[in-house]
């Protein structure tokens, strides 16, 4: 298959990213071999985009430092970057929303520049032979608008287990995600994507757009672990990249203190979806 018929994926991670782990950027690395090697999308972009403080998370640390530490995670990498959109909005944004964003920043994008006719440049030398035309030779040489890029939602195995969780998402939300964009699931050890997705109906009626990426590679790499591990003081390096550590040490951001953050108070989808279901 040609690269011109070919799909174009941007695949997106959100999540609390707190902090951002070596796992994560091996998501992207995941994925993207994955994609490239069905021979039907070729990945163009990665986007990291950390939740924002309304999200309510215990021992959710302030975005301004999330944020920092994805940026210096992704420092060298040609094709992932950070996107700050959702980590500064005042309330908590769904997830859909957040694909939903992003989809739509690429269309407009994509509007604002049309891939141009070589031959519609040619013209501009060669106005003769232009006046010679007839209006259906004009028509193909009209601006030809490129493809716009899909965004697909990257994840783990424990968010798509996370939809069976009563309140934490909307069962609309859920179907739009999975129908209108499309789930790159990677397993971790001990985790069945394939089982859960055949237990729901909606997983199974769209299982098509969900793609699961075996680790074979194992890593069980996770925030709540460095986190762990930083409390006692115990070293996390090469756990995540160097210049998160030297950050995360020098402002001495993972702590007993800090854990307790939001301790107590409900999750904001939680809040949000039992207030609306009582309605």
């Amino acid at each position: 298959m040609e690269n011109s018929e070919k799909t174009e994926v941007v695949l997106l991670a959100c999540g609390s990213f707190n902090p951002i782990t070596n796992m994560h950027l091996r998501l992207f690395e995941l994925a993207k071999d994955y994609m490239n090697g069905t021979g039907r999308y070729t990945v163009v972009k990665g986007i990291i985009s950390p939740v924002g403080d309304a999200y309510k998370k215990k021992g959710l640390i302030p975005a301004y430092h999330r944020v920092i530490m994805a940026e210096l995670a992704t420092k060298n990498s040609k094709w992932v970057e950070v996107d700050t959109w959702e980590s500064l909005q005042k309330e908590w944004k769904e997830t859909l929303k957040v694909l939903r964003h992003h989809q739509e920043k690429l269309e407009a994008s994509n509007c604002d520049h049309p891939q141009n006719s070589p031959t519609l440049e040619r013209l501009g030398r060669k106005r003769k032979w232009t006046e010679k035309q007839d209006s259906s030779q004009k028509k193909s040489l009209e601006p030809k608008t490129k493809a716009v890029p899909k965004v697909k939602l990257l994840c783990g195995a424990d968010l798509l287990e996370s939809f069976a969780v009563p309140n934490l998402w909307k069962s609309e939300d859920i179907t739009q995600i999975v129908a209108n964009y499309g789930l790159i699931c990677v397993t971790r050890a001990g985790n069945d994507a394939q089982k859960f997705i055949y237990e729901s109906d909606v997983l199974w009626k769209h299982r098509s757009n969900i793609h699961v990426v075996n680790e074979w590679i194992t890593n069980d790499i996770s925030s709540t672990k460095i986190r762990r591990a930083l409390r006692r003081g115990q070293s996390i390096r090469y756990l995540v990249p160097d210049l998160v550590q030297e950050y995360i040490e020098k402002h001495n951001l993972y702590s007993s203190e800090s854990e307790d953050r939001n301790a107590g108070v409900i999750l904001a989808p939680l809040q949000r979806n039992t207030a609306e279901a009582k309605t």
